[in-house]
């Protein structure tokens, strides 16, 4: 509802309504409006017969940006990223065709270590709003016709989290900053807070930024929440610094819960929902996998699998097909069957020296694969044997996922945000 009561429209109000409906449908399967894409799984309905990359793939743009890993989302015609200016984090908003800045807005001081300055949490796009989080804990819901603040919170003067950086003993979001994305589903709104004094996931009214509810006492690793309906109940889906939980989305009690703490507390890779089953990946206990079911005393969480020698690091892996496609753990680019975590194949030379991540897109029957050096792949989503189908050179180093929308994939590293035309509607 844009009003609440009749007014008279002057033409400035006219012109305010038009930017408006202009960038605020409803998102739709050809969008990338968060952490992952649509589904927030990975997977995408573009470009299904998509089977060749062409090796002289120009950029139909190309902008200069500022420090962050943080990967760009797309909505329509609206593209949004966020950076850091020398002083501030900032929230950008582009046309998608052109890479035209339509606004940008500061909304956090900015914070860099040794592994960059600039935010790591991936924006949310949802109808006329957009949501943006700083490493230190700030977190925005700004409009998207113009980036003015609708509602915000901090999650150090909200919740009592201070922020560390290099001051923490530990790897969690205290110290190298808050780069787990949050997660909306329906009209709530979840974050990965991370207090341990009972707001370790917290639910708000995506409108209003009213509290719903708060839940746990864990600290916040690097992890983006997920979403599940497990049992016939919502949840959301946590891998914190100290273990991997499920709670209820409406009234957040906890239901079941695996503790997996780790010495470095630094989970980063997403939890994958597989059914009933949750999997998730470390550097240090590798790839396992939950079932979740329902027991007498409410639900329980039961080990299907473990795979400890895939310590994969930072990389979510993405199912296509009953598998699992990854960058794994020894510079590599592995396929795991889903149900029961065995290697079906392992294909080296992706990553030199530290380089350990690579972005994954499934489309269609193949795999979009950006690696950490820039280079990305077309690969045949083929349980039995590494195909490649086609290889290009994009981008300098990158820790950002891509986003892939109506036809166009938005690639950014540390210096540059580049769109490419594999298909644009």
């Amino acid at each position: 509802m844009l009003f609440a009561y009749y007014q008279p429209i002057a033409m400035k109000t006219i012109f305010s309504l038009a930017l408006l409906t202009m960038v605020s449908l409803s998102t739709h399967a050809g969008d990338w409006p968060q952490w992952r894409g649509p589904e927030r799984d990975g997977n995408s309905s573009e470009l299904a017969s998509l089977n060749k990359l062409s090796t002289d793939l120009k950029p139909a743009w190309r902008i200069q940006v500022g420090g962050g890993h943080s990967g760009p989302v797309a909505a329509g015609n609206t593209v949004i990223y966020v950076d850091e200016d020398g002083t501030n984090e900032v929230a950008h908003a582009l046309d998608a065709a052109s890479g035209k800045e339509r606004w940008k807005v500061a909304y956090a001081p900015r914070f860099q270590d040794e592994w960059g300055a600039g935010p790591r949490a991936t924006p949310m796009i949802d109808g006329d709003r957009v949501y943006v989080q700083s490493c230190t804990g700030e977190f925005r819901c700004l409009s998207l016709a113009d980036g003015k603040t609708i509602w915000q919170t901090s999650f150090e003067k909200d919740f009592g989290v201070k922020f560390l950086g290099n001051k923490a003993n530990e790897g969690t979001a205290t110290r190298r900053g808050n780069n787990g994305s949050g997660v909306i589903d329906g009209d709530r709104l979840f974050l990965p807070v991370g207090s341990k004094n009972g707001a370790s996931v917290v639910c708000f009214d995506k409108k209003s930024g009213k509290v719903l509810w708060k839940s746990g006492d864990d600290e916040a690793a690097y992890s983006s929440l997920a979403m599940a309906s497990l049992g016939g109940v919502r949840q959301v889906v946590a891998l914190t610094a100290e273990a991997l939980q499920g709670a209820d989305a409406v009234s957040g009690k906890v239901l079941w819960r695996v503790p997996l703490k780790t010495a470095a507390k630094r989970h980063a890779a997403s939890p994958v929902v597989i059914g009933d089953q949750i999997t998730v990946n470390s550097h240090t206990f590798g790839l396992r996998s939950f079932r979740v079911e329902k027991d007498t005393g409410g639900f329980k969480a039961t080990e299907a699998w473990a795979n400890a020698d895939l310590k994969i690091n930072l990389a979510t892996p993405v199912l296509l097909d009953g598998h699992l496609y990854s960058q794994g753990a020894n510079k590599d680019y592995v396929c795991v069957d889903a149900k029961t975590g065995a290697l079906k194949w392992s294909q080296t030379g992706f990553g030199l020296g530290r380089k350990d991540y690579a972005s994954t897109i499934a489309i269609g029957k193949n795999l979009l694969a950006l690696t950490e050096d820039g280079t990305l792949l077309l690969v045949a989503g083929n349980p039995d044997k590494y195909i490649e189908l086609g290889r290009v050179q994009v981008c300098g180093n990158t820790w950002s996922h891509p986003a892939l929308a109506n036809g166009r994939l938005y690639v950014r590293d540390g210096r540059s945000l580049q769109c490419f035309d594999l298909g644009a509607k």
